[in-house]
């Protein structure tokens, strides 16, 4: 016990010093730690969005720490920075795909020593690289959440100038008041995470695999949905314990998911959805028989008695269950 609270002390220390050092845009930019006085059953280890912040993970953060988990949300390289940054003076944001990998890879090793099993997760291009984590780090995680993960945007055209022009791009939302982080940035450093989405799509086809949840929206503008659709289908095939949620679009629920602050009305229902993956362990058809059993008639608890999954399920699944759209069920059984 006192090695992990050497430990724990440590990690506060040496982030906080080099934080202070950058110096970082504002406290809503400084890492986020939630940590229990003993190691946990899982450690969540969270990264936030492109341009943003650890801010964004600081809802769902303290949901998990409240149910007992240990949680890191570290500041992504080169973001939250102080400055006046702008089109003549880009923040100065990574451009090399190694750079986060080998970020991630280290706040991985440092997520192994807080708990017993460690969860990824992440929002847009922090999605991106929790996959490209979970593909290289089989059997150091267990599952994986992919919040709108960024494999490619929803324009073929919009994909093709972040390919090839070098230009500086204001965010249209950058007066959010939820936003605190950066309100543009230059393309190539947007570039690398649409290369490493695409990657990602081929190597699901090919590669050993970890159960991941997809969880997006309908009134998403940002990210392609068929390929977060063909990404789960491809999980699926290998990692039966795989499952997608999307939000309908009648939800309004944006790319910027995570927070209400920046613009989700249901962000209780988000972190419930997400409790209800990390703490159960069933498949994707077993989520769906028991959908299929409610639609009978049946409350949530005895349709998850009748298929003996009592010990295996979250309580929080009966929110996803409620939300989940019937056609998925219906076409399952049909």
């Amino acid at each position: 016990m006192s090695d992990y609270s050497t430990l724990v002390s440590k990690i506060i220390q040496k982030t906080e010093l080099f934080e202070k050092s950058l110096p970082i845009r504002n406290h809503a930019c400084c890492s986020k730690f939630f940590f229990h006085p003993h190691p946990t059953s899982k450690v969540c280890l969270f990264f936030h969005g492109f341009t943003a912040g650890p801010y964004q993970f600081e809802p769902i953060g303290k949901a998990l720490f409240a149910s007992g988990y240990n949680v890191l949300i570290p500041l992504q390289p080169g973001h939250g920075i102080a400055g006046s940054w702008n089109g003549d003076n880009p923040p100065p944001l990574p451009t090399k795909p190694e750079v986060y990998q080998e970020f991630a890879l280290s706040w991985l090793k440092v997520a192994q020593d807080l708990g017993q099993q460690v969860v990824v997760g992440g929002l847009s291009s922090g999605g991106t690289l929790a996959a490209w984590l979970g593909l290289e780090c089989l059997k150091q995680i267990e599952i994986v959440l992919l919040f709108s993960p960024y494999l490619g945007g929803n324009n073929v055209m919009v994909d093709f100038l972040v390919e090839i022009l070098p230009i500086y791009y204001e965010w249209p939302n950058k007066d959010n008041p939820g936003n605190h982080g950066y309100e543009g940035f230059p393309m190539p450093a947007l570039r690398l995470f649409l290369d490493m989405g695409q990657d990602i799509l081929h190597r699901v086809k090919q590669d050993p695999v970890l159960p991941m949840f997809i969880i997006t929206s309908d009134s998403d503008q940002v990210i392609n949905k068929n390929e977060l659709k063909t990404l789960f289908l491809e999980l699926l095939k290998k990692q039966p314990r795989s499952w997608y949620y999307c939000f309908d679009k009648f939800l309004e629920v944006p790319h910027t998911m995570m927070t209400q602050a920046e613009g989700n009305k249901s962000q209780d229902l988000l972190i419930s959805i997400a409790k209800a993956y990390i703490e159960s362990n069933i498949t994707w058809n077993e989520v769906i028989a028991i959908g299929h059993k409610i639609m009978q008639g049946k409350t949530f608890d005895t349709a998850v008695n009748e298929l003996k999954l009592t010990h295996r399920v979250s309580p929080d699944l009966s929110v996803l269950l409620a939300v989940l759209n019937k056609k998925i069920i219906i076409d399952a059984f049909s």
